[in-house]
């Protein structure tokens, strides 16, 4: 027990680190994002439990026995455990909301933008570029009613070239540029686990300004929650 607060922060800074791991490995090239999300739902709380348990463990046993450095060390390294458990306690307070069992968002469900450039053959992909049609068109407007077309006072032109601006500022790798087709298309990848998901844009020219379509789609999972709708309205909000 002489060195239960040196040991409590040793796994506490080691945990942390492999928790860091377990949601950014997939940016550092380590691993699939699948994996690391395999890896953070499987491992991750059970590991805070163990930081914020062996810390409390230090903290009081080093304050029975009157060690005040030690039982600083112990209290760090619960502090770090509690902060780890942050989102469990936080789900458990607030429980998330499912979300829509869809992974494809649109801003023109009737005509959405194809893919050319990107296929089923991109790395990683669990998921389909075709269209679902009506089925998932119904589930769209129940689940985000207010994604629609972005109409601009821009030239169709200018609004392109504002696009692909605004994609580059997202952070979007560009796959395919279509200047004379006003279209591009590019994938974007989430702050967490670094998962990859596909987008289309195409600019139309209407009247003497322009619209403004895109489709967002997942390469893995059932259910985005919400990620796909979310990047359509800050790509427009940015534009």
């Amino acid at each position: 027990m002489k060195h239960l607060g040196r040991i409590a922060v040793l796994v506490a800074v080691v945990g942390a680190a492999a928790a860091t791991l377990m949601v950014f490995g997939a940016r550092l090239g380590l691993w699939q994002p699948i994996t690391g999300f395999g890896f953070y739902r499987s491992y991750f709380n059970p590991l805070a439990m163990v930081v914020a348990a062996l810390g409390l463990l230090a903290l009081v046993i080093h304050l029975i026995r009157r060690e005040k450095g030690l039982a600083m060390l112990g209290g760090v390294a619960a502090v770090i455990g509690v902060v780890m458990l942050a989102p469990m306690i936080s789900s458990m307070i607030n429980p998330p909301v499912r979300g829509a069992p869809i992974n494809d968002i649109t801003t023109d469900t009737s005509n959405p933008p194809a893919f050319l450039a990107l296929d089923e053959t991109r790395a990683g992909a669990r998921t389909s570029l075709v269209y679902a049609g009506e089925e998932v068109a119904s589930l769209q407007a129940r689940a985000y009613p207010d994604i629609a077309p972005l109409e601009t006072d821009l030239d169709a032109d200018a609004a392109y070239a504002r696009a692909l601006d605004v994609a580059d500022a997202m952070g979007w790798e560009i796959i395919a540029d279509e200047a004379e087709n006003r279209r591009f298309e590019a994938t974007a990848r989430t702050s967490t686990f670094y998962f990859a998901d596909d987008v289309v844009v195409v600019v139309t020219a209407q009247g003497s300004g322009s619209r403004v379509d895109m489709r967002s789609v997942s390469r893995i999972g059932r259910s985005d929650q919400g990620v796909n709708a979310a990047r359509i309205r800050t790509f427009q909000q940015q534009f």
